[in-house]
């Protein structure tokens, strides 16, 4: 980056953390942003001239308010509820809600940031948005997190609608917490709209729904692979998390005909070289989906794997890696070492997995690089095929949602290749990602006005 163009980048992040003070991952999801536009924009002035970049960093409305509720045995307590409305220039908002302690005002902000993006990727009308709370649902019983969702909804039921802005479920809210929260609102409101996605294929649910971002995130890592005349046939591939992304992301790297060796949770990871095929892969989802266990118990089942207690998959050998789990879970260290250790291509499933040094080091040795707002994007883009059908009231069989997400992937790849591709023929995907990305939104913002 040229010294005038990082003098603006400092300049703009200097008034950005000024006014969002302590909120260091939406500082982190800004910056990676803003990077990538200064040059496009110097070239296009109609977007400086009408401040677009700071008018989408300051979200359209924040919604903060107290959630009390009762356990089972009587006791009170009060969580924090959240709903970032970030930017609503090319659809209703849209965006997942996150129920994990370390839920906060800046983790949301840099979601619903990353979400406009990601949205306006996806080629459909869909705004961004996030939300969530700092309950944990883990150890909790169902008549808990029912009486927890119920009081969520009693005040975010007033903010949302099928036109305004449609939830969807992220870390810690899976189908039974859609339910509730689905069933509180339509008590509230008397009437059955397809106001979240996510829902019970019985209720209004898409097929392929739960599948989609792991899925997405595969498929993207496949369409990464063609541009060098390679496939994920044969590939080792490590991937981290064990709830639904990685549990899909496995899945479809089996049938593409990856092996997988590691899945991880919040107290470790397991490595097994044979393979996690489709068998162990159902005992995984028995393990995590029913039992609500501990990866840590794979080894007990299958013995000649070994579990690594306390750390992450990234020391692993591999030729893939899919982050499936949370924010900043590849640091400098392990993003060298898994170039060190062979590793060219990165997909991620995770929102924003990789620290600002990690991308820094995939750019540099040129590797195979999917950003998560273009790389996860399958889950948002069939809660928006999840939305459509709910409002044609009709439903859409899984191989005609599978063909519309694997199109979708594929435009997408396009769009980082359009925006991306240097020069030299490398295609770096961050800024292909992010321009593509921000053209959408910002030509909406330019014709509807200063609002």
């Amino acid at each position: 980056m040229s010294t005038i163009y990082e003098k603006k980048l400092n300049d703009f992040m200097a008034k950005v953390i000024a006014k969002n003070p302590s909120e260091v991952e939406f500082h982190q999801a800004v910056h990676e942003v803003v990077e990538s536009l200064i040059p496009f924009i110097e070239e296009n002035p109609q977007y400086s001239e009408a401040k677009i970049l700071e008018r989408m960093v300051e979200p359209e409305r924040v919604i903060l308010f107290r959630v009390p509720w009762a356990d089972d045995k009587g006791e009170v307590h009060i969580n924090k509820g959240y709903r970032i409305e970030m930017n609503s220039a090319i659809g209703p908002y849209k965006g997942g809600l996150r129920f994990h302690p370390t839920v906060n005002l800046g983790i949301l902000k840099f979601l619903a940031f990353e979400q406009v993006y990601k949205n306006s990727l996806t080629t459909l009308p869909m705004g961004g948005g996030k939300g969530g709370s700092d309950f944990d649902p883990k150890g909790k019983s169902d008549f808990e997190v029912m009486r927890f969702c119920q009081s969520f909804m009693t005040e975010l039921f007033r903010h949302i609608g099928p036109n305004t802005d449609v939830p969807a479920g992220d870390i810690g809210v899976g189908g039974r917490e859609i339910g509730y929260l689905f069933g509180q609102y339509k008590r509230l409101r008397n009437e059955f709209t397809g106001v979240l996605t996510g829902k019970g294929i019985e209720w209004g649910g898409s097929l392929i729904r739960p599948e989609a971002t792991g899925y997405g995130t595969v498929y993207f890592a496949e369409e990464m692979l063609k541009t060098r005349n390679d496939s994920l046939k044969g590939k080792t591939i490590t991937i981290s998390g064990s709830g639904n992304v990685a549990q899909y992301a496995t899945q479809k790297a089996n049938e593409f005909g990856g092996k997988v060796v590691t899945l991880s949770d919040s107290n470790g990871f397991i490595h097994d070289p044979e393979g996690i095929d489709d068998e162990k892969l159902a005992y995984v989802m028995h393990l995590k989906n029913i039992k609500r266990g501990r990866i840590s118990e794979y080894v007990e089942k299958y013995p000649n794997a070994n579990y690594v207690d306390g750390e992450r998959p990234w020391s692993v050998p591999c030729e893939v890696a899919l982050p499936c789990a949370t924010q900043n879970e590849i640091n400098e260290e392990e993003a060298r070492i898994l170039i060190k250790n062979g590793c060219f291509v990165i997909s991620e499933g995770a929102n924003m997995p990789s620290t600002p040094e990690a991308v820094e080091v995939y750019l540099e040795n040129k590797i195979l690089y999917g950003p998560g707002k273009a790389a996860n994007a399958g889950g948002v883009s069939t809660s928006g095929l999840e939305m459509t059908q709910n409002s044609m009231r009709i439903s859409w069989t899984r191989e005609e949602v599978d063909a519309r997400l694997h199109t979708i992937m594929k435009d997408i790849h396009e769009t980082c290749v359009k925006y991306g591709k240097q020069e030299d023929g490398f295609i770096n995907y961050v800024n292909g990602a992010n321009i593509g990305g921000f053209v959408k939104v910002a030509d909406a913002m330019l014709a509807q006005g200063l609002v």
